[in-house]
């Protein structure tokens, strides 16, 4: 049977690419969420040949760790007379004695799940450290990849290590979940004939993560493939959430908490906002905020004109967001309930703020869209909230592109399977929130309004003030 094909990541295998050619040794940290394909990615680069290879073992004790260590040393080196391994100093030892022998011009050993070998007590980020120090950078042979979805470990062991690793790391690869024009492509190269429009709607149900792709079914429509993977019984993502936020964060509780909050206002919350409400602060939050940035399960970004004080935090998972929304509270025990609802009026509306999270997402090819990818530019919010006796109506711009040409982008997001009307009252609502930002920021002059919509506006007196409009074509731009 064919191997499945490798789909983007042309970047990434370039940065691999050049560690393999390079005439010293190479220390790889390669992270990203669970389910992105970190692993397919090594695999297909390296066509499964490495001089060793080991995967940690989930929420086992150092003993497993090792005799599976043990294990794979046996595999690879052929060698009977490995003895038993009573600590990581042992394992260490013995896959030096290994390469010693090993033939290969570049040696390449491939940690997946490294977070995962790093049971309490175990002593394996002081020995690695020893592993690397004392025989590895004697060396200009070595290729090491140390992959992880616990991206916070990966970061504070790894990337902020103040020992043995200390500024040894030669590459960092971050595996971001795919683009639409990559899901397209995964799509097509598996059978699909969706259109954009569908492919739209998979996305703001599985986002671009490659292990949700994997799961989807050419010969089922996407409502029907929701329901066979997330509302059957035993369906292959019905229990995802709870797995994939335990398998990255010790104590997930913490994690889950504040997502939950961040879905209740899809706006975001400011970091007193989270205070507030959860009741964690100080380094502790700021620890469970970035971890979960690292893991790609939220977004933090500044409002126009107050950068230091007023960073909102948004949930961006496209799957936690339908998790919250449909999936948890679910007791109608439906194993068709997404075809049932699918084109309920509450969904369309959660489809509509769905597809402003994908816009957001892909603010590279809103850049090449508007013809501005190689100008500098600064992607904010923007929120007005009035204060005791402003009569004033509140307001947010969920995108504010400021350019270095002095032109200030209003982007509107809007999601609609025919073109988008713009009304009267519409147009009002826009100009008077326009003139508001104007007077709040001080900007006197080239503010434009923008729309992003899937099949563009209809044409009508309405739609003249618009500056510049983007479709789902231009979301669908490799860049």
């Amino acid at each position: 049977m064919e191997k499945e094909k490798l789909i983007g990541r042309t970047k990434e295998c370039e940065e691999l690419e050049w560690a393999m050619n390079s005439s010293k040794s190479e220390l790889i940290v390669l992270y990203g969420r669970r389910r992105v394909g970190k692993t397919f990615l090594v695999r297909r680069f390296f066509k499964d040949s490495y001089c060793f290879h080991y995967v940690g073992a989930h929420r086992q004790k150092r003993n497993v760790q090792l005799l599976n260590f043990r294990e794979a040393l046996l595999r690879y080196s052929a060698d009977k007379h490995i003895p038993q391994l009573n600590n990581w100093h042992d394992a260490f030892l013995q896959l030096e004695k290994y390469l010693e022998a090993c033939e290969e011009s570049r040696k390449v050993l491939f940690f997946d799940e490294m977070p995962w070998m790093d049971t309490k007590g175990s002593d394996f980020v002081a020995e690695l450290e020893y592993f690397w120090a004392n025989w590895v950078q004697n060396r200009d042979d070595i290729v090491f990849i140390a992959c992880g979805s616990a991206t916070s470990w990966m970061k504070e062991k790894l990337e902020d290590n103040q020992g043995g690793l200390h500024n040894r790391i030669t590459h960092r690869i971050y595996l971001r979940p795919f683009y639409l024009n990559e899901c397209k492509d995964y799509l097509e190269a598996h059978g699909f004939e969706w259109d954009d429009y569908q492919i739209l709607q998979s996305y703001m149900l599985f986002g671009g993560v490659p292990y949700y792709l994997s799961l989807l079914r050419p010969s089922l429509s996407l409502p029907e493939n929701v329901d066979s993977l997330v509302f059957r019984r035993g369906g292959d993502l019905a229990d995802e959430f709870n797995e994939l936020y335990n398998a990255l964060f010790s104590k997930a509780d913490r994690y889950i908490n504040i997502v939950r909050l961040l879905a209740t206002k899809r706006q975001g919350f400011l970091r007193g906002e989270i205070e507030a409400a959860t009741g964690y602060s100080g380094g502790g939050l700021t620890k469970l905020l970035g971890n979960l940035e690292r893991c790609d399960f939220i977004v933090s970004y500044y409002q126009y004109g107050n950068k230091s004080k007023q960073t909102l935090y948004r949930l961006s998972d496209f799957y936690t967001l339908f998790y919250f929304r449909y999936v948890e509270n679910n007791r109608s025990r439906d194993e068709q309930y997404w075809q049932h609802h699918f084109t309920d009026r509450s969904v369309e509306a959660w489809e509509g703020f769905t597809f402003e999270e994908i816009c957001l997402r892909h603010l590279p090819q809103i850049k090449h869209g508007l013809g501005i990818s190689g100008m500098a530019t600064e992607a904010s919010a923007w929120r007005f909230v009035p204060q005791k006796g402003d009569d004033r109506k509140g307001a947010q711009i969920d995108l504010v592109i400021q350019r270095a040409d002095k032109i200030t982008h209003l982007v509107e997001m809007k999601f609609s399977e025919r073109p988008f009307t713009i009304t009267k009252d519409y147009e009002q609502r826009l100009q008077e929130r326009k003139h508001l930002f104007m007077d709040m920021t001080g900007i006197s002059r080239g503010v434009v309004h923008t729309f992003i919509t899937p099949v563009g506006l209809a044409k009508g007196m309405h739609s003249a003030f618009v500056h510049s409009q983007l479709t789902a074509k231009d979301l669908f731009v490799a860049i």
